[in-house]
C-alpha cells in the first residue's frame, strides 16, 4: 500500500483539506444554539466539557471573543462527526482519550469535566512542548501507527506521541474554527462581501490596514 494514500485516507490532519464553502456551511449550522444547550455528537458530554475549556486556553477571551463564544467547539464536534470519515474518527477517539486521561491523571481529578482550566493548561501546555527534532520523531511514530491501522496489524502508539497529535490538531482546528466564524470572519478580520477593483501590487496597510482577509 502507497504510505501517502493510507495517511490520506486515515486522516493525519483530520480532514484540514476540506472546502472552504464546507467549513464555512458547519460553522454557521453551529450559531443557533448555546455553548449551555450543547450536547456533543461526537464527543462524550464530559469530553464535551473539557474540550470547551482547552479551546478557550487556546484562544482566551482579551479584545475579541473566546474561542467558545464564537462556538468553535461546537465546530469542531461537528467537523469530525459529519466531514471526517470512520477511520479518521477511530484515530480522534483513540488520542482524544489518551489526552482526556493524562490531564485527569496529572490534576488527580476523575471527573474530566471538573478539571480546572489551570490543570488543562498545563497538560495542554506539556502536550504541545515539544522540539523541532521531537516533533518529527512523533510524526514518523504516528505514520508508523497509521500504517499498521491500514494494513491491519497490531497498532501501538506512545502515550506522549497520542497526546502531542491530539493537542496539536486541537490547535490547529480551533485556529481554523475561529476563523472561519461570522463574528470573527466579519467584525475582526478584513471583510469585503462583494469583492471590488484587483489590485495586482499595493500597500498592506494601505488595502487593509494589516488585517488578514477573512475567508
Amino acid at each position: 500500500m502507497d504510505r501517502r494514500k493510507a495517511l490520506k485516507n486515515m486522516g493525519l490532519a483530520m480532514g484540514y483539506t476540506v472546502a472552504t464553502p464546507t467549513l464555512v456551511s458547519i460553522m454557521q449550522s453551529c450559531q443557533g444554539g448555546t455553548v449551555m444547550e450543547w450536547t456533543p455528537d461526537f464527543f462524550t458530554k464530559q469530553q464535551g466539557a473539557v474540550l470547551t475549556k482547552l479551546v478557550d486556553i487556546i484562544l482566551p477571551k482579551t479584545d475579541t471573543p473566546s474561542a467558545s463564544e464564537v462556538q468553535v467547539n461546537l465546530f469542531i464536534d461537528r467537523f469530525i462527526n459529519e466531514v471526517v470519515e470512520e477511520e479518521q474518527q477511530g484515530f480522534i477517539k483513540m488520542i482524544t482519550d489518551r489526552f482526556m486521561t493524562k490531564a485527569a491523571s496529572d490534576s488527580g481529578n476523575e471527573n474530566i469535566a471538573d478539571i480546572s482550566l489551570e490543570a488543562l493548561e498545563k497538560t495542554l501546555a506539556s502536550a504541545l512542548k515539544v522540539s523541532k527534532e521531537e516533533e518529527a520523531k512523533n510524526g514518523e511514530a504516528v505514520e508508523t501507527y497509521m500504517m499498521a491501522v491500514a494494513e491491519g496489524k497490531e497498532a501501538v502508539l506512545d502515550d506522549n506521541v497520542a497526546c502531542n497529535a491530539f493537542a496539536s490538531n486541537l490547535r490547529n482546528m480551533t485556529i481554523m474554527g475561529y476563523k472561519t466564524s461570522e463574528y470573527i470572519g466579519e467584525e475582526v478580520l478584513n471583510y469585503l462581501p462583494v469583492p471590488g477593483a484587483y489590485v495586482a501590487c499595493g500597500d498592506v496597510q494601505e488595502l487593509s490596514g494589516g488585517k488578514a482577509w477573512s475567508l
